[in-house]
């Protein structure tokens, strides 16, 4: 499968710049998912500002 990087990068909704990561989404997800975290992408823009790439922060982002 082929990566669209540039596609991705035009719709990566993650703020953290210095990510090596950013554009890459298979080797983001499997960089949190061995972390026991959630992509920054995932969240909702609030929520992912605060890098907090918790479990806890994601469930508690969507609740009421």
């Amino acid at each position: 499968m082929e990566c669209l990087k540039e596609r991705n990068l035009n719709e990566c909704t993650c703020t953290y710049a210095g990510c090596s990561r950013k554009g890459l989404c298979c080797e983001c997800v499997s960089y949190h998912r061995a972390k026991g975290a959630i992509p920054g992408c995932f969240f909702p823009r609030d929520a992912e500002k605060s890098y907090d790439r918790s479990i806890k922060k994601f469930v508690e982002s969507y609740k009421g």
